[in-house]
């Protein structure tokens, strides 16, 4: 049976690349790094029940799974290639495997990127996906580049991802469109990989928003050494988000929520309307929220002027 559903996962998953010289059906991959290209490599485990919510779909599981490793490679500026997928399922589940592998392919083909290997065994539903992708010799975007006066940015729009959430574990009402809208950001999420690519040479500093923005934004500060000031009435947030919920919600599911994976990043001022029209080009709307100070603190000016440090800064698997 295990073996029945690798076979499945292969042959749903199959995408042809040059550079897989031997890819699913031995002990493990042979790859080419194409030259003048350095490797940037990732891994991401999604657990039922703690990353996704346990009646979600086997599509959007499949989907979220590779998604949010697209994006640490997206916050890299790396592109994609090759993914490796480590499955752990309670029974064997041929029509749970077949939609987990329709939703991987689903993102995988557009972006290119082969599966190539990985495992499966029994136990707690729990996927484990690695990915890898190329970047240019000394070109990959980093946490640590940021400098006072930088200008703090971010893709798209944030809190929708921990709003969906909110909206499956909890009795809160909403209109089923907007629901819908806000659930689908949860389990779809989109890695801003054409993004990463533009902000090459222009970023100083850039990640994915995974665990709230002002607990990611936080790891930027903590590697650069610098500080952050984030403009709360700057926070870019959907339609769907403001009409579903009061303005103070919205902003901390903004602020702290986390799945969001949109891109975080700083810029030097003078290259900000460089960093816009190349986004733009890449199709990715970017709304400028904050700058870098000097410090080691995020703190948010409240739209009355006041401001605060959240207590709350976002996600973390081991606090109490």
């Amino acid at each position: 049976m295990e073996f029945a559903l690798i076979d499945a996962i292969r042959r749903r998953t199959a995408l042809a690349r040059t550079d897989v010289l031997l890819g699913i059906g031995d002990d493990a991959a042979v790859l080419e790094v194409p030259p003048g290209q350095a490797l940037v490599a990732a891994i991401d485990t999604l657990v039922a029940g703690v990353h996704f919510p346990l009646d979600t779909a086997a599509a959007d599981i499949g989907w979220k799974a590779l998604a949010v490793n697209l994006s640490d490679l997206a916050a890299m500026g790396a592109e994609p290639a090759w993914a490796l997928l480590a499955l752990t399922l309670p029974q064997p589940d041929a029509a749970f495997v077949d939609g987990l592998a329709e939703g991987f392919l689903a993102l995988a083909a557009p972006h290119r990127v082969a599966l190539v290997g990985g495992d499966t065994t029994r136990g707690p539903l729990a996927l484990s996906v690695a990915v890898h992708g190329f970047v240019p010799p000394g070109m990959a975007l980093t946490r640590a580049g940021a400098r006072v006066d930088d200008v703090v940015m971010v893709t798209g729009t944030l809190g929708d991802a921990a709003a969906g959430l909110r909206c499956v574990q909890t009795r809160v009402v909403v209109a089923p469109p907007l629901r819908a809208a806000l659930v689908a950001r949860l389990n779809r999420p989109t890695p801003r990989l054409a993004a990463g690519l533009a902000l090459r040479g222009l970023a100083s500093a850039c990640l994915d928003v995974s665990d709230g923005l002002l607990a990611d934004l936080g790891h930027i500060c903590d590697r650069s050494q610098v500080g952050a000031e984030i403009e709360a009435a700057r926070l870019p947030l959907s339609p769907a988000l403001r009409q579903a919920f009061a303005l103070d919600a919205a902003r901390d599911f903004a602020l702290a929520g986390g799945d969001d994976y949109e891109l975080c990043f700083t810029v030097p001022p003078g290259k900000v309307d460089d960093a816009v029209a190349a986004l733009a080009t890449s199709g990715t709307p970017a709304t400028v929220i904050g700058r870098i100070v000097s410090g080691s603190s995020v703190r948010v000016q409240m739209p009355d002027g006041a401001w605060i440090a959240p207590a709350h800064r976002g996600w973390d698997h081991f606090s109490p």
